[in-house]
């Protein structure tokens, strides 16, 4: 969803010659109407549209669905990339971006969002937490938790090794990208939006626990270590 011609139309024609099959919308609200009706895959983002803010468009595709959003900007502060995915982005690429790294970062989301629609295993129960990997679904103290794609897919990889710490390097490799291009603090970022709607106290956590300079490890608050 772009709406400079002189830049979506070669990276349109470029997508299919991958074999994507790209459709592209100039405004937000052709953006919407077009997610409603084909249901895309991916959706490619740009933040700023003639008719509104593409984060404005961001936040309601992830409030209809779960499609994996990348999303494109000109401006390269944090504060504005971090804004983007605590409203459901899955990425982030900064403008001028290299059409090879976008192409890279659009498979790497259909590999995460077809894995995690694929057939689980189980039901994990961790403490007061359960994680339903087939449904998708969280639940804490019995109140359903909405969570972001990547924050999900963060929780499962936690859950699915609960009481044991996870490197930094396997989570990014796991949720992410083993080729992922960007800072790592986006994983920080993350477990900072997963902790706040655990209700986890980001400066004494107990549940998503801080390993320093290792990784993470998710804890059943009754085991738990006192402070």
């Amino acid at each position: 969803m772009e709406d400079e011609d002189s830049i979506s139309e070669p990276f349109a024609e470029l997508l299919r010659a991958e074999g994507f099959e790209p459709v592209v919308a100039r405004t937000a609200a052709e953006a919407l109407t077009l997610a409603e009706e084909i249901r895309p895959d991916v959706v490619l983002l740009d933040v700023m549209l003639p008719d509104g803010d593409g984060r404005d468009v961001c936040r309601e595709l992830r409030r209809r669905s779960d499609v994996p959003i990348l999303m494109l900007t000109a401006r390269a502060d944090v504060t504005d990339r971090v804004l983007g995915l605590e409203l459901g982005a899955d990425d982030y690429v900064v403008k001028p971006f290299s059409a090879v790294e976008v192409i890279s970062r659009i498979r790497a989301l259909l590999r995460r969002a077809r894995g995690a629609a694929g057939p689980s295993d189980d039901v994990r129960r961790v403490g007061d937490l359960t994680v339903d990997f087939a449904a998708h679904r969280v639940t804490l103290r019995d109140h359903e938790l909405t969570l972001s794609r990547k924050e999900f897919d963060l929780l499962a990889v936690l859950a699915r090794n609960a009481g044991r710490v996870v490197r930094r390097e396997d989570l990014m490799a796991e949720v992410w990208d083993e080729n992922w291009f960007g800072p790592t603090r986006t994983l920080d970022v993350h477990v900072g939006f997963l902790r706040r709607k655990l209700g986890d106290d980001g400066h004494a956590p107990r549940l998503i626990q801080t390993v320093r300079g290792v990784g993470f490890r998710l804890q059943a608050e009754e085991d738990s270590p006192s402070a």
